[in-house]
């Protein structure tokens, strides 16, 4: 698809991109960027009724031809489908007031804005715990221009009801979720996860409406209430990377194991927010989303990673982390200087830039990995591969480091004599976390259906895969991939 080269807000020619890397630009300016932001939060479809009647507008304007204006009028009327499903996801979710979700660690009660004085008993106050205990946190988020006008209006003057309904509040907390997910993700290390917090995080919302004060932006409390729902699910499982152990009879390399992160999944780079929808790119920052960075802040304390994420990540200042967080600003730069170092062990040499060159040499990459597994072509197979590569299997306990060690568990699996002989396989192209990946499919001998294996996510460097991790196939849905394949292409 050939992108917009006028800006949809002033209509104005976008700059060019020669030398540019990233995502392509949308707007002209920073400025357009956040008129577009404010002119979509007021827009009449912001409504329950509103968006029913821009779904009915959009039917009518339906026109088979010509067929590139008839797949945008559909891909748009199925936008709106989605979120008005959402919506009503959220409405009913929000009207049973979570009576089916697990009980939190912490009150479920959210605590006043930044501005308000934390309470004596109130676990995450100033002086309470170590810097990096796990505490009921606050966080803000200033990735945008505040919100304003009526969608701020979760409650009337003190003591007086929501104005709000269920449908109306599902209207106004809906469109944060995808920015939401992305920041629970990084917390949790779990697509799964993310997703149940993001839902916690509307219910807490839900329950606290009348609480809310409009002292902050919807999105400010939004983000409190999920970083404070990430630090419970920390608190409940307690979880902590460990090192992978040796299995009898398995060759495994030479190499010291890798780190094993049980909870580690993959994030479908479809699911991003777009640039509509986060003008921040910090917030969905490719480098920040690859799974080797995923994996490397999983071994931070709960406070040392929520301090990284605002500060590196989110770009906030000391001190606007320090007030998110209900800490010092000496304690936010200590706990600051002792995660970075502690990052920086665990991550290998980073890639400094993205091109349009590079993306084509690791798509090369993955056509021939796909390629080879398809023909059993085990030769062309690990010539592909690092002389140093890691192979891991979230949650489960197989790992292999060096070709060697890999080349001699694939050969028994792709090789039609052996008695261990997997299947036949098929591929289709993805991408997770910012990387190239690959689903993949097997017909086992005997059948005739291709059922879903495995995603196989790479990570390249020049012309080859220095690392794969392979996750089991109940996320290929999130990642638009089938289940199953038919026999005949």
């Amino acid at each position: 698809m050939v992108a917009d080269t006028v800006c949809p807000s002033c209509g104005k020619p976008l700059p060019g991109r020669a030398g540019r890397t990233g995502r392509s630009s949308v707007y002209c300016s920073a400025a357009c960027r956040q008129k577009a932001y404010r002119d979509r939060r007021a827009a009449p479809a912001d409504t329950v009724r509103g968006l029913i009647a821009a779904i009915g507008r959009q039917v009518e304007d339906l026109v088979p031809q010509p067929p590139s204006v008839f797949y945008s009028g559909v891909n748009d009327l199925a936008s709106s489908v989605g979120q008005l499903r959402r919506i009503a996801r959220v409405a009913r979710d929000s009207a049973t007031d979570g009576s089916v979700t697990p009980a939190a660690v912490t009150e479920p009660a959210v605590p006043p804005p930044p501005s308000s004085p934390a309470s004596p008993g109130d676990p995450g106050g100033p002086g309470s715990g170590s810097p990096d205990s796990v505490t009921h946190d606050r966080v803000t988020h200033d990735q945008a221009t505040p919100d304003s006008g009526p969608r701020e209006a979760l409650a009337h003057d003190s003591g007086a009801e929501s104005v709000l309904d269920e449908s109306g509040f599902a209207v106004l907390v809906e469109p944060y979720r995808r920015e939401l997910r992305v920041h629970c993700y990084r917390m949790s290390g779990s697509y799964d996860d993310a997703e149940d917090l993001v839902q916690e995080t509307f219910l807490r919302a839900w329950r606290a409406r009348a609480g809310y004060a409009g002292k902050a932006s919807v999105r400010t409390w939004l983000y409190r209430i999920a970083t404070n729902a990430c630090l419970d699910l920390q608190r409940r499982t307690a979880r902590r990377p460990q090192r992978y152990e040796p299995l009898p009879g398995m060759n495994h390399g030479s190499a010291e194991p890798p780190a094993r992160v049980t909870w580690l999944q993959p994030y479908p780079d479809e699911d991003l927010p777009s640039a509509q929808e986060q003008p921040d790119a910090l917030a969905v920052s490719r480098e920040t989303l690859e799974l080797v960075f995923l994996a490397a802040i999983q071994h931070l304390p709960a406070r040392q990673r929520a301090v990284l994420v605002l500060r590196d990540v989110l770009g906030l200042s000391a001190a606007e982390t320090a007030e998110a967080l209900e800490m010092t600003v000496a304690s936010v730069n200590s706990a600051l200087q002792r995660a970075r170092p502690t990052l920086r062990d665990r991550l290998p040499r980073r890639r400094t830039e993205w091109t349009a060159e590079t993306d084509a040499r690791e798509r090369e990459v993955l056509r021939r990995y796909m390629a080879a597994a398809e023909s059993l072509d085990l030769t062309l197979f690990t010539g592909l591969l690092s002389e140093d590569i890691a192979l891991t299997m979230p949650p489960n306990p197989f790992w292999f480091v060096g070709r060697e060690a890999i080349t001699e568990f694939l050969q028994i699996s792709l090789d039609p004599a052996s008695p261990m002989f997997l299947g036949h396989w098929r591929h289709l192209p993805a991408r997770a976390n910012g990387q190239l990946a690959a689903g993949g499919y097997v017909r086992r001998p005997g059948t005739t259906v291709y059922r879903a294996q495995v995603l196989d996510v790479l990570r390249i460097e020049g012309d080859r895969i220095v690392e794969i991790t392979s996750f089991e196939p109940h996320l290929f849905p999130a990642f638009g991939l089938p289940l199953r394949l038919p026999a005949d292409r």
